[in-house]
């Protein structure tokens, strides 16, 4: 009898300082045992490398929709994941799945993700009057009518100095709110 497959996770990052924390989260989830893979924004490598993602999981990061031999990459993790988390979320990557582009690694996997069938996660990182202007908070409400899951951001010190809402969820929570989700519980 052939042993179950691990639960299978698509770990988004878009480009936020909170790509740190992201990172303790996926090695955490990888050591719960999860198989995790992970696509990047362009704006993400400027804040975790590649090798460092790739050292996490095991596996190739997704990071660029026009290199050689991954063309379908976008239509192939789509159907390999249980479950797609956009970990840091920031307000450009929700206005834009909000509307539909698909230029970059995660919005392509997004217009290919079945949202009906299967869960897509965002967890915000942003200033909070990032967070609180219109745009944003109509994105967030465009993609909850899209039966996305919003988990939602923290209050305290943000990056730029400021205090309030709009700080990445913390990574324990993260991995809390997956392992509930798809299953395995951390050793």
């Amino acid at each position: 009898m052939a042993a179950a497959r691990k639960p299978r996770l698509l770990f988004l990052l878009s480009g936020s300082i909170a790509c740190y924390k992201a990172c303790h989260a996926i090695s955490r989830l990888v050591q719960a045992g999860i198989e995790v893979r992970t696509v990047v924004t362009p704006a993400a490598l400027r804040f975790v490398g590649a090798a460092t993602l790739e050292g996490l999981t095991g596996a190739p990061v997704f990071s660029d929709v026009w290199t050689e031999g991954r063309a379908m990459d976008h239509i192939n993790l789509a159907r390999w994941a249980d479950l797609a988390l956009v970990c840091p979320a920031t307000a450009n990557t929700l206005n834009r799945l909000a509307a539909g582009l698909a230029d970059d690694p995660v919005g392509t996997l997004f217009l290919a993700w079945e949202l009906k069938h299967k869960p897509w996660w965002v967890a915000p990182a942003m200033n909070q009057a990032m967070l609180a202007h219109p745009a944003t908070q109509a994105s967030l409400a465009r993609l909850g009518a899209m039966n996305v899951r919003v988990l939602q951001p923290g209050t305290g010190a943000l990056a730029c100095g400021e205090q309030g809402e709009g700080r990445l969820i913390e990574p324990e929570q993260i991995v809390t709110e997956v392992l509930l989700a798809l299953g395995p519980k951390i050793a």
